[in-house]
C-alpha cells in the first residue's frame, strides 16, 4: 500500500528527504506528513482499496488540518494545559497497555471444529431445540399499571378484552408483536414461558413504562451445527481472549509490589479487579468482567437472527416496547 500512494499521490511533496519515516506528502509549518501518517488513518478508516484513491485525497487534507490546529495549540501552549498533558498521558498509557495484550493474545489458538459442536451440544436451547416465541403486547404508562388495571387484566381472558377495559377507562396505550427465542432469553425465563398455555397473560414493569404480554405461538426454530459455527467459534475466541487477559493480568499483580497510600481505595480481599487493558478495544474493564459477552448470532431459514445468549447474560432490550430478559424475569406476574 505504501509504495501505491506513493504513486497515486507523487508530486504532493517536493522534499527528497524527510525526517519522519516514509516518503513526505506534505509540509505543515515545518512539519511533515508522510505516507505511513497516511496509510495508518486509511487502516483507521477501514477503507476498501476501491475507495483509497479518492479518500486519500480528503485524509491528506484532515491530516493538514490536524496539524494546523495543533500547531496553533502549541503557539498558545495548550499543550502545557495540565488537562491536556494528562489526557495525552492517559491515552499513552492505554495504547501501550493494549499493545502488550494483544502481543500476549497473538498466539491463543482459534477454537478447534470439536470445541464448537461441544459448545453447540451443550446449549441445546440456543440451536438444534431452539424453539421462537410471538407475543402479542400492549405497552401502557408505568402509572398507569394499578391495582385498577391489574384486577381487570386478572379476570380478562385475553389481551383484547384488556385493551377494551383500557379503552373504556381513557388509558392510553400501544401495541406490538414481538419475537423472542430461547436463545434470546435467560434458562429460567425461558422455562416459565414454555409452561405457560396459549394466550396466557403477564405483566412486565421496566423503567417508566408497563407491558401485557400473551404468547401467540410457539415454534421449532432450529438451527444448524453449520449456519451456528462461525458465530461460536468468534464467541469461543473472544471468551479465551478474556480469560487469557484476565491471567494475564493476575500474573502481573502477583509479581508486583502495590502499596494503597489511601487504604480507603484499596480492593477488598474477595473483589476482583478489572481487567487494565482490554484486547478488542471496547471498554478496558471488559477483558475480566465475567459474565458480560454476547454469544453468538445464528441465522435460521426463515431469515430472522436472534442472538444465542450465554448463561448469565440478560438478553437485550431491541427497541420500544421490547422488554430485556432480566426485566421480563422480574415482571413476570401470571396474570389470569
Amino acid at each position: 500500500m505504501v509504495a501505491l500512494l506513493s504513486a497515486a499521490l507523487a508530486g504532493c511533496s517536493g522534499r527528497s528527504a524527510p525526517t519522519k519515516p516514509g516518503q513526505a506528502l506534505a509540509n505543515v509549518n515545518g512539519e511533515e506528513i508522510t505516507v505511513l501518517q497516511l496509510n495508518e488513518e486509511i487502516q483507521r478508516a477501514g477503507i476498501p482499496a476501491t475507495r483509497q484513491p479518492d479518500a486519500s485525497k480528503q485524509l491528506l487534507q484532515a491530516l493538514i488540518d490536524r496539524e494546523l490546529l495543533e500547531h496553533a495549540a502549541t503557539q498558545e501552549k495548550l499543550d502545557r494545559d495540565p488537562k491536556v498533558m494528562g489526557a495525552i498521558e492517559r491515552a499513552r498509557s492505554l495504547i501501550v497497555a493494549q499493545a502488550y495484550m494483544q502481543k500476549r493474545l497473538a498466539n491463543v489458538a482459534k477454537p478447534t471444529p470439536a470445541e464448537v459442536e461441544e459448545y453447540y451440544k451443550a446449549h441445546p436451547d440456543y440451536f438444534d431445540k431452539r424453539k421462537q416465541f410471538s407475543m402479542d403486547q400492549l405497552v401502557i404508562a408505568g402509572s398507569d399499571l394499578t391495582p385498577e388495571v391489574r384486577k381487570a387484566a386478572d379476570s380478562a381472558r385475553s389481551l383484547e378484552e384488556v385493551a377494551v377495559w383500557l379503552d373504556a377507562h381513557g388509558i392510553k396505550y400501544g401495541r406490538a408483536q414481538i419475537t423472542r427465542s430461547t436463545a434470546d432469553l435467560n434458562p429460567a425465563l425461558a422455562k416459565k414461558l414454555l409452561a405457560m398455555p396459549k394466550g396466557q397473560l403477564f405483566s412486565v414493569r421496566e423503567g417508566e413504562r408497563a407491558m401485557m404480554l400473551s404468547i401467540a405461538e410457539v415454534r421449532e426454530a432450529p438451527v444448524p451445527l453449520n449456519v451456528a459455527t462461525p458465530q461460536i467459534a468468534q464467541y469461543l475466541l473472544t471468551r479465551k481472549h478474556k480469560e487469557v487477559a484476565a491471567a494475564e493480568v493476575d500474573r502481573l499483580r502477583e509479581g508486583a509490589r502495590i502499596e494503597y497510600l489511601n487504604k480507603e481505595l484499596a480492593l477488598d480481599a474477595r473483589a476482583a479487579p478489572a481487567s487494565l487493558a482490554n484486547p478488542r478495544g471496547t471498554d478496558a474493564g471488559d477483558a475480566g468482567r465475567a459474565g458480560k459477552a454476547v454469544a453468538p448470532a445464528a441465522g435460521t431459514a426463515s431469515g430472522t437472527g436472534p442472538a444465542a445468549m450465554p448463561e448469565t447474560a440478560p438478553a437485550r432490550t431491541t427497541g420500544a416496547g421490547t422488554p430485556d430478559a432480566a426485566a421480563v424475569d422480574r415482571g413476570v406476574a401470571g396474570l389470569k
